[in-house]
């Protein structure tokens, strides 16, 4: 399923749903951040996807990683809270989603890449290397945030 991101667009259709979304920014022990290239809209981003009924929130984003890179991880702690309504996404089906993520902090502890439906790519990625790939701004900004390593969350 295909999928278009609005980001402060006046011209974004409204929103028909909201939903709770996990992503995990993982690093390595040698500094490098878990990234995946989207099936949906070929963009680079980190790990995620919708909370499924029956999970917690860090189990989503456990099991999210595990499907789209074929990394284990444990979560560590979060990152931030973001739900900016002039966020859209609006997917082939219908649905036209506010953003609503919790990004967790992750370290990996086990499995090895592998890309699958939702990830064309997987790579581990230098942090010098982040502007030199397509990504959201939505996403650039939690990557930010994961690489300030404060004490507190960041929200929107």
């Amino acid at each position: 399923m295909g999928r278009v991101d609005y980001f402060h667009d006046p011209n974004a259709p409204k929103a028909n749903s909201l939903r709770p979304a996990v992503s995990a920014f993982v690093q390595d022990d040698q500094g490098r951040i878990l990234m995946i290239r989207r099936t949906d809209n070929d963009k680079y981003a980190i790990p995620g996807g919708q909370q499924e009924v029956g999970e917690t929130l860090s189990e989503a984003a456990i099991r999210e990683t595990k499907e789209e890179t074929g990394v284990e991880i444990e979560v560590k702690g979060l990152i931030g809270l973001y739900s900016n309504p002039r966020h859209i996404i609006a997917y082939d089906d219908g649905e036209i989603r506010q953003e609503f993520s919790i990004c967790f902090r992750g370290s990996p502890i086990g499995g090895t890449l592998t890309s699958s439906s939702e990830s064309k790519e997987v790579h581990w990625v230098d942090p010098k290397e982040i502007n030199n790939l397509d990504i959201h701004p939505s996403i650039l900004l939690r990557i930010s945030h994961g690489l300030a390593r404060t004490d507190r969350p960041f929200f929107t």
